[in-house]
């Protein structure tokens, strides 16, 4: 779950909100379904080969291919943790008053965070990512009880606008939103982590397992997507409806949740959220990265070692943009990690689409029919998407 509400998926949803209101609260649901089909196929995947998606490309992919793949998961990886730089500094700057800039560098000493956690083995580390889900929930109830969005703007949200076709910046922010939602390396890390699990050898205890695995999956997408709209409709209850539509920066959104809704305890809560989403979203990020290098191209680091690599590239452009271009570019930064994202997604999905559908590669456990027909469907939406943003960035 916290994979899919990293602090870019708040810029994007705050963006979204502020400038159409709850319009895009459709995208958000729509890619949360994508998201459910998806990573149930990632949990299949690995139920029935006993291989993450990583090693299942690098085996029955051609080297060059499996090579491009890497690439482009690697990017979404250090897009993510650029996103995550950039929303704790913020969180820091916000609740401590901490430089933007200093914030940035303090964001790598979440190494030694990786290297506590590491020791206590994967289950603790499970138990203190959804410790800081129920902070971020509960942050977010308060934050709603606060904001009363009305029912009417949600429905009216919930229906598919044709605008999102004729408007190009509305497009951006879907596309925004669609990346920072089905996430390319989460289906990665999915399927890595099924291989923690404790599954049977028998057919029967796989699709038990597979079964269950689904079910999980689901929920937890179910409690990313409350905590996803919950953003969307926040930003459009306190901003949109005050005719605020150029919210693009976290800044500005903590900054004018007081005056607008007449509380400083919403500020606060927002704070306090961001830094827990920013912690929550480094350690799945880290894992990510470590299944994927050692998946596609057998290099095993440790996680601290690959969480401080990944950072110290991701660094560079944060800083650049902090200290050359100020804290105003920020938001704008968050918005394009997520589009990169994006972009990223049809490398991780095409392949996990074909896989699962192919009985060579699953045996018995191959997706139904009609599941593979509606991934397929997916991965053709998401590369139609993206196709269209290239397009008019290519038409200005």
């Amino acid at each position: 779950a916290t994979g899919y509400m990293d602090p870019g998926n708040w810029a994007t949803a705050i963006a979204g909100g502020s400038r159409f209101g709850a319009a895009l609260l459709f995208v958000a649901v729509m890619a949360s379904l994508m998201a459910m089909v998806l990573q149930a196929l990632a949990a299949r995947l690995a139920i029935a080969t006993g291989q993450d998606l990583a090693q299942v490309c690098r085996s029955r992919l051609p080297r060059p291919v499996s090579f491009v793949l890497w690439l482009a998961s690697e990017a979404a990886i250090i897009a993510t943790d650029l996103a995550e730089i950039i929303g704790t500094a913020i969180g820091l700057e916000l609740l401590f008053g901490v430089p933007l800039a200093l914030g940035v560098v303090l964001t790598a000493l979440d190494v030694f965070l990786i290297l506590a956690l590491e020791r206590f083995g994967f289950r603790k580390l499970e138990a203190f990512v959804v410790a800081l889900l129920i902070v971020i929930a509960l942050c977010f109830i308060a934050e709603m009880l606060i904001a009363r969005p009305t029912l009417d703007a949600i429905l009216a949200g919930l229906k598919p606008t044709r605008a999102l076709l004729t408007d190009a910046d509305m497009l951006y922010l879907a596309l925004g939103i669609l990346g920072a939602t089905v996430m390319p390396h989460n289906l990665y890390l999915h399927s890595g982590v099924m291989l923690t699990r404790a599954i049977g050898p028998s057919l029967a205890e796989k699709r038990e397992a597979a079964r269950f695995a689904i079910i999980d999956s689901t929920l937890a997408l179910v409690f990313a997507l409350l905590i996803n709209g919950s953003i969307l409709l926040l930003a459009a209850a306190a901003f949109h409806r005050a005719g605020r539509h150029d919210i693009a920066e976290l800044q500005d959104a903590y900054r004018l949740l007081e005056p607008l809704l007449g509380s400083v305890a919403a500020a606060k809560l927002f704070a306090v959220a961001l830094i827990a989403c920013g912690v929550n979203s480094t350690l799945t990020a880290t894992l990510a990265g470590q299944i994927v290098m050692e998946g596609f191209i057998r290099i095993r680091l440790k996680p601290a070692t690959r969480r401080l690599v990944t950072r110290l590239v991701a660094i560079v452009p944060a800083m650049a943009v902090t200290l050359i271009m100020g804290e105003r570019a920020t938001g704008r930064l968050l918005v394009l990690s997520q589009v990169i994202l994006s972009l990223a997604l049809p490398f991780a999905v095409l392949p996990l689409v074909a896989f699962t559908a192919s009985r060579r590669v699953m045996g018995e456990l191959v997706a139904p029919r009609l599941t593979s027909a509606l991934a397929a469907v997916i991965a053709a939406v998401i590369v139609a998407l993206n196709v269209k943003l290239v397009w008019d960035f290519i038409a200005g």
